[in-house]
């Protein structure tokens, strides 16, 4: 079976549990997703799929995807992804993959997207420094301090925390609880939040896989 699915963050929402509580959910759009191609361990050295998600006509496709993709015979998409697959046999080029085949209510999954980008960050904000004292005429409260080193070693570590490009990098979180599954509205809503901002792709897995 696919272990992971493709999807777009449509938004948080909020319903009620079971206990009658008010539990805050994000509502992520899985599908339609379709087989577009097949990897076998005996020919590419391990199994896997590559589906496809967001349907796009035809013209904003180059020549190269558009003949990989005119084999599954389902349309041309915007995202093309690989995931694994136990048994690639069982699937067939452009079959449809529905969220209730992965995942049920109540089942514990992990997402990945691409976090929010924030533009470039001082370290305050980038790595939660305290910042500098304020008083006694300090006029430096919020920059990063020394990063020098005496002559030896004369240099700046790499992976220093210093200010730079905040966000925009994937991020996948763990532990995030299926709420509900909707096979009619390729919906899955899940409690908490995700990476990413409304309308970006995520990658929805089994915890573990």
């Amino acid at each position: 079976m696919v272990k992971g699915i493709l999807g777009k963050k449509l938004g948080m929402s909020q319903i009620y549990n079971d206990k009658g509580e008010i539990v805050p959910v994000t509502l992520i759009q899985a599908g339609p997703c379709y087989v577009i191609q097949k990897k076998a361990r005996e020919t590419d050295g391990y199994d896997a799929v590559q589906l496809g998600f967001g349907p796009r006509r035809e013209k904003g496709v180059n020549k190269p995807m558009k003949g990989h993709q005119a084999k599954a015979g389902v349309g041309y998409f915007y995202h093309i992804k690989e995931v694994p697959c136990d048994d690639v046999s069982a699937l067939n080029v452009g079959q449809e993959i529905k969220p209730s085949e992965l995942f049920a209510k109540g089942e514990i999954i992990k997402v990945s997207g691409t976090s929010k980008g924030k533009g470039y960050a001082g370290v305050m904000r980038r790595h939660g420094f305290g910042g500098l004292p304020g008083s006694h005429g300090s006029l430096i409260q919020r920059e990063t301090g020394s990063i020098g080193m005496h002559t030896d070693p004369g240099e700046v570590f790499k992976g220093k925390k210093m200010s730079g490009h905040l966000g925009d990098e994937k991020v996948t979180i763990s532990g995030l609880e299926v709420m509900d599954v909707r096979d009619d509205e390729n919906l899955v809503v899940i409690k908490g939040s995700v990476p990413g901002s409304r309308g970006k792709l995520v990658v929805l897995r089994k915890q573990g896989e």
